[in-house]
């Protein structure tokens, strides 16, 4: 069909950008894949050493394509980059990717002025992918030389149809704090202060090297935080003691299963549990049940939280999380331990400290405005996040597109289906809302952008998709966040809602909702990708 011959390009090969390039590939389209880096596998690649997958494999996989037989239930960082290594070599992605080729800037250029989206009544004019067929994305691409050794680079200008964006929000862009009084920024400091990212993108041995003999203190509350602790520690132990400083505790968890047997899945993954959720655009029925059946949703959060915290000494060491259970679904911050990361504390090779505030003096660290409490240190290290807002936003040359893409600050990104802008043509962002599992949640949304691609249905009015984004905006606001260090006041996480929100995206591909057979499983069996493994 002639519309699959329109140029399609995908930006970055991690997850997203590998399931978008299969299922085009699928559909008959031929796209370009631009990797900055040098091998397929996204932010796998550049991570710490001891960086295991959070998913069991069972959960974290592609729908149509299992882990090898491995007996490993939660891989290394490599073994994940191997496995989606062969992902992208079974299904032809690899032949397709530009590697070392970093997008720089993108610019849609069209016959009509940039304000015309703001009348518009379809998306794109008439609803449907490629809109009138006269638009096309211009990339700017910078191509770096073949190895890290060649020096060589050289700028390219590709024009597309249609452009999809999986750069991913826990990357490129790092949320350094900023807010310190005089002379109590970084530069008060003798010793070395870096993000999480620079040291993820270190060689192991280079990272290793930082720690060993240093006085080291860790700023951040979440997974990568704790994984750093750990690598300090095992370097270190008790002779020179790691120091988190952390403001508001998650919940990072030994194992996913609570009770010694029951998988948080049955609980917070099924048809059943979303009935007591409160969803965005559910109606008047919908809304009443999920009230009605609020004390059993407050039930089962309350008892699955106290399991862990019996588990877990947290409340022994200060880091029990200040909200319940049921909202680090909702918010997307379950994270793994790291093994025998609190037999770490117990040791003394790690200590926390807790702080609203911290700032820097001379010899390390200042808590909570400085009342006397410091953290002598050799090394900082910020796990605060990152700017996806900000990274998504420099992607792009106009002004324009810059201001609506993201959202305002503390809104969620006014995405529809958490794929589309209304007021953005020809282009697509994959893998920016969170899932409890991202590959399954970015596949799915892949699955939807390949079929719409492929005119396989049309968008609403435009008008109608701003008041869905809105609706989810909301919805957001409500149950998601949770608070932490580089976390704003809403995360745009389908944790809670993965069902229904996939529900949305089988009516629009007119595939059935309902994926299992019989009504208990239907009702009570958690759901993953391999569900969905005949949309194609």
């Amino acid at each position: 069909m002639e519309h699959r011959a329109k140029r399609v390009a995908v930006v970055g090969a991690g997850t997203s950008g590998l399931a978008a390039c299969k299922h085009l590939l699928a559909r008959g389209f031929r796209p370009v894949v631009f990797e900055a880096g040098e091998s397929v596998g996204g932010l796998w690649t550049r991570t710490l050493a001891s960086t295991r997958l959070q998913s069991p494999t069972a959960a974290y996989r592609y729908s149509d394509f299992p882990w090898p037989d491995s007996g490993v239930a939660f891989p290394r960082h490599d073994q994940v980059v191997d496995y989606l290594t062969a992902y992208a070599r079974r299904f032809g992605v690899d032949e397709c990717v530009r590697f070392r080729s970093l997008v720089v800037s993108a610019e849609y250029v069209a016959a009509e002025p940039e304000d015309a989206a703001d009348r518009w009544e379809r998306w794109a004019g008439n609803g449907e992918a490629f809109g009138d067929g006269t638009g096309v994305w211009r990339l700017t691409v910078r191509q770096h030389g073949a190895s890290e050794t060649d020096p060589e680079t050289q700028t390219e200008t590709h024009e597309f149809d249609f452009l999809i964006l999986c750069i991913g929000r826990f990357s490129g862009v790092p949320n350094i704090p900023s807010s310190f009084p005089a002379n109590g920024g970084p530069e008060a400091f003798r010793g070395q202060v870096l993000h999480s990212m620079g040291l993820s993108s270190m060689v192991d041995a280079d990272a290793a090297a930082l720690f060993k003999g240093k006085r080291v203190a860790v700023v951040g509350a979440g997974k990568t935080a704790f994984e750093i602790a750990a690598e300090c520690a095992e370097a270190n132990g008790t002779e020179r003691p790691c120091t988190m400083v952390c403001r508001n505790p998650q919940w990072l968890l030994h194992r996913p299963d609570v009770w010694g047997k029951v998988s948080i899945g049955y609980l917070y993954m099924n048809r059943f549990a979303e009935l007591m959720v409160t969803k965005p655009g559910a109606g008047a029925a919908s809304r009443l049940l999920a009230a009605l059946l609020a004390p059993l949703a407050w039930a089962i959060s309350a008892a699955t939280g106290a399991w862990y915290r019996r588990e877990i000494p947290m409340r022994k060491y200060g880091m029990e999380p200040g909200h319940g259970f049921a909202r680090c679904v909702s918010s997307c911050l379950i994270s793994m331990l790291p093994d025998g990361f609190y037999d770490r504390v117990k040791e003394g090779s790690v200590v926390f400290q807790r702080s609203k505030s911290f700032s820097f003096y001379e010899d390390g660290l200042v808590l909570d405005g400085g009342n006397k409490r410091v953290v002598p240190a050799d090394v900082v290290i910020l796990a605060t996040g990152f700017r996806g807002d900000k990274k998504l936003r420099d992607m792009f040359a106009s002004q324009r597109v810059k201001g609506i893409i993201a959202g305002a600050p503390n809104t969620a990104t006014p995405l529809y289906r958490e794929c589309v802008h209304p007021r953005v043509a020809q282009m697509a962002v994959l893998g920016y809302a969170e899932g409890l599992n991202n590959i399954y949640a970015a596949e799915m949304a892949a699955k939807w952008v390949a079929r719409l691609l492929d005119g396989a249905f049309r968008l609403p009015g435009v008008r109608r998709m701003e008041e869905s984004c809105a609706e989810w905006g909301r919805y957001y606001a409500r149950r998601s966040g949770g608070g932490g260090e580089g976390q704003s006041a809403w995360r745009p996480c389908i944790g809670a809602v993965n069902l229904w929100y996939n529900d949305e995206l089988c009516r629009d591909m007119r595939c059935e909702p309902r994926r299992k057979k019989g009504f208990l499983a239907e009702w009570f069996q958690p759901y993953g990708a391999v569900d969905y493994a005949d949309i194609q």
